[in-house]
């Protein structure tokens, strides 16, 4: 089974909220199939970011349509895009219905490339590639996902508490799962994967052994 009928295609679409896991498997799912990724969320972080460097409001939709219309997505240094603030600047730049209108040619166009892709977000299965024939939905629980990221933030040397994070998180998925424009959630055909119990190399095995069952159909 190929990504869009053309032989040898695969599209790999990887959805599920944040510090779930899905960047990590999609990197690794990148790199065990030889294709090439995009963390489309990345995409969100470059309006917000140039929103703020602007000066503007998070908030101010007129000013993320200019931006989306426009911004060169190598004009970015990859670490001036992680952090706190920068994600849930991201997240309010998501819900806007022209942010994720403007965007949707980019992340076609990489799904596009002869071999395939692997695209991991939040719309990718719904959305972005609704004919992708390997759908995974990564997903843990609120709490372990806080963990995650508050390791990864201590890491980084930033500052930030398990209960502030936690808080995010469920901030974040009620604005993810809220909003009207492509809400976060599981395409009809997508398996379920839970990494709440499961180590890295665990969850690694699962997502490719889903891959490969639906590339045999």
């Amino acid at each position: 089974m190929s990504g869009d009928g053309r032989s040898g295609r695969l599209v790999i679409a990887v959805d599920g909220p944040a510090a779930s896991g899905k960047g990590t498997l999609a990197r690794r799912l990148s790199a065990h199939y030889g294709l090439p990724y995009l963390d489309t969320g990345l995409l969100y972080r470059m309006v917000a970011r140039a929103m703020l460097d602007a000066g503007h409001d998070i908030r101010d939709a007129a000013a993320a349509e200019r931006i989306v219309a426009s911004f060169d997505q190598a004009g970015f240094a990859e670490e001036t895009l992680r952090g706190r603030e920068i994600g849930e600047a991201a997240s309010v730049v998501a819900a806007m219905p022209a942010v994720r209108k403007g965007l949707i040619e980019r992340q076609r166009a990489f799904a596009a490339q002869d071999e395939g892709a692997v695209l991991d977000g939040r719309d990718i299965g719904t959305v972005i590639c609704p004919e992708a024939p390997a759908k995974l939905f990564v997903t843990a629980t609120p709490e372990v996902r806080a963990a995650r990221r508050h390791r990864e933030l201590a890491g980084r040397g930033e500052a930030a508490t398990f209960e502030g994070i936690l808080a995010d998180i469920r901030r974040r998925d009620a604005r993810d799962s809220g909003r009207s424009d492509a809400p976060l959630k599981a395409a009809e055909d997508a398996v379920i994967l839970d990494t709440s119990a499961l180590t890295v190399e665990e969850a690694v095995a699962a997502a490719v052994t889903i891959v490969n069952a639906r590339r045999r159909g």
